[in-house]
Parts: C-alpha cells; sequence; structure tokens
C-alpha cells in the first residue's frame, strides 16, 4: 500500500504546526515533491528485505516514501522537534507501514550500529544537509557494515566529486575514500525548485554498492593519511607532497617507487588500489596514521 505524500501545501501546514522553519545552520531544504521522493525510492532500488537508514528526514516526505517499500526504516534527525514529530506524521500518511519506523534523535556523524539496533541497516537513502554529506557517508560505510548499498541527494558539486575518478579536475579526497568502501555512480539531477525553501545550487544523486576494500593488509587509517597529504598540497608532485608523512622526500620516492608509482606523479592521477599500494609500502619511520 502506497503511502499519502506530502505536497508543499502538506510541508508548509505541518512545519507551521509545529513551529519549524529550515535552518541553514542544520543544511535544511525539505523535499515537498511527491514525484522527486518516488523517483528517489525507485532509483535506490530497494528490495522487500532491505532496512533503509535515512539521515535528516526532516518533516518526513521521503519517509513516507521508505516506508511501504523497505522491511524497515531506521530515522536519524538532529532537530528534536522534527524527530519527535516524524512517527506521528508516519502514522497519519503511511497507515500500517508506520509500524516499520524507528526514529533516532541523534548526530548522525556520531552514530553507530550499537545505536540503531536490530534490524541492522543495509540501504543508505536520504537527502543530505549540504554541509555534512561527505562526512556523513564516509562515517556511516566506516561504522555499519550492513550497509550495502545506497542512494543520496546531495548539492551537484558534492556529488561531482564523490563519483570523480582518477585525471578529474574535481578528484579528491572524497572521491578515493568513497572508493575505498564502494563503487559511486552519478544517478541523476535534482531541480532546485522541488525544496523548500529552495536552495542556490544544483543538487544531483549518487548512488553506490559496498565492495570490499582494494587491499586486506592495510589498515583504512594507513591508507586514508596517504590520501589526505597527497590532496593538502595537490599542485607539488608525491615526492613532495608525501614527504612530511614518509619522513623526507627521499623516502616518499622509495616508497614510492616499491608501489609501482612514479614519484613525479600527482594524486589526481592516482586510484584507491595505488594510494593503498604506496600505503603498504610505507617507511618504517612513518609516523602512526591518526
Amino acid at each position: 500500500m502506497a503511502a499519502d505524500l506530502l505536497g508543499p501545501a502538506e510541508i508548509r501546514d505541518l512545519a507551521a504546526r509545529l513551529g519549524v522553519a529550515p535552518t541553514k545552520k542544520l543544511g535544511q531544504n525539505f523535499v515537498h515533491d511527491p514525484n522527486t521522493v518516488r523517483r528517489i525510492v525507485a532509483t535506490a532500488g530497494l528490495t522487500p528485505d532491505d532496512v533503509a537508514l535515512e539521515v535528516g528526514p526532516g518533516l518526513g516526505s521521503l519517509t513516507l516514501a521508505l516506508l511501504p517499500a523497505a522491511a524497515h526504516v531506521h530515522a536519524v534527525e538532529i532537530d528534536a522537534t522534527l524527530a519527535g514529530a516524524l512517527p506521528g506524521t508516519a502514522a497519519r500518511h503511511a497507515g500500517p507501514a508506520a509500524d516499520r519506523l524507528s526514529v533516532h534523535h541523534a548526530d548522525a556523524l556520531r552514530i553507530g550500529a550499537a545505536d540503531l539496533g536490530d534490524p541492522a541497516p543495509t540501504a543508505l537513502v536520504a537527502n543530505l544537509p549540504y554541509n555534512v554529506a561527505v562526512p556523513v557517508v564516509l562515517h556511516l560505510l566506516a561504522e555499519l557494515p550492513s550497509l550495502r548499498h545506497g542512494l543520496v541527494m546531495v548539492q551537484k558539486e558534492v556529488a561531482d566529486r564523490l563519483v570523480a575518478g582518477p585525471g578529474s579536475k574535481v578528484y579528491g579526497i572524497p572521491s578515493v575514500k568513497l572508493a575505498w568502501y564502494a563503487h559511486a555512480r552519478a544517478a541523476g539531477k535534482v531541480p532546485p525548485n522541488v525544496f523548500w525553501p529552495v536552495p542556490n545550487v544544483d543538487s544531483s544523486l549518487v548512488a553506490f554498492t559496498r565492495r570490499e576494500p582494494p587491499r586486506a593488509d592495510v589498515p583504512r587509517a594507513q591508507v586514508f593519511s596517504v590520501v589526505d597529504a597527497a590532496f593538502a598540497q595537490r599542485r607539488k608532485t608525491l615526492r613532495a607532497a608525501l614527504a612530511g608523512w614518509a619522513g623526507g622526500a627521499d623516502r616518499a620516492a622509495v616508497a614510492l617507487t616499491a608501489a609501482g608509482v612514479d614519484p613525479g606523479a600527482r594524486g589526481e592521477s592516482l586510484t584507491v588500489e595505488q594510494f593503498a599500494a604506496v600505503a603498504a609500502s610505507a617507511p618504517s619511520r612513518t609516523p602512526a596514521a591518526q
């Protein structure tokens, strides 16, 4: 049974009843177009046994579309008023499917598997606040090994970075770190007029499917420390950019050569597999990754 989705009038009425106004501080832009949330759920490719995790459900537009499509929905909301109102909205609009909802009043950047409990989430489907989109995706993939796939709506510039490949002008830290966890792809654009308030940026959908890390013998933190160092000074050659990480430019060159990477290359030309190879070739004096 399909849920009774929220349109522009219902969104504004609900916000008025709650005394809620979208805030820039929390990066809130509420989706008020039913066709857009239907499209998001369809593109997410949920199966009836998927357990969806939604971050920033807000007034519940996407939540209502997720409830009939998933076995369960975990909604993580940092705003106490919105978190408190969401179960009631689901009860009024989603019928029996409302029983599938668990609302967590929490910061998604601090939440872990134990905080969500059972059933463990298998799919991240969310309209992510623009100001924390990348850290939220990376944190959840690190903390929730049960997540198998996902679809997130983010600012177009952020989406472009997340799906960029080596050699692209926007390829950087988010691109490589997401690639450590998953295969990512662009999944469509979203116009500004489906949001309230209307943002001054375009949005895009990013789909991902988890994969095994490129190397099991190198700790993620060690690989990410190489990535951070390489892009901190992205105009420099890797020999120079990784000097601090390796304990000197010559030591960096040795590690790069051992990994089969040209010391004169730059970070934006390396795949995640190559970054892992460099990390595996770290000199013994390399400081421990944080």
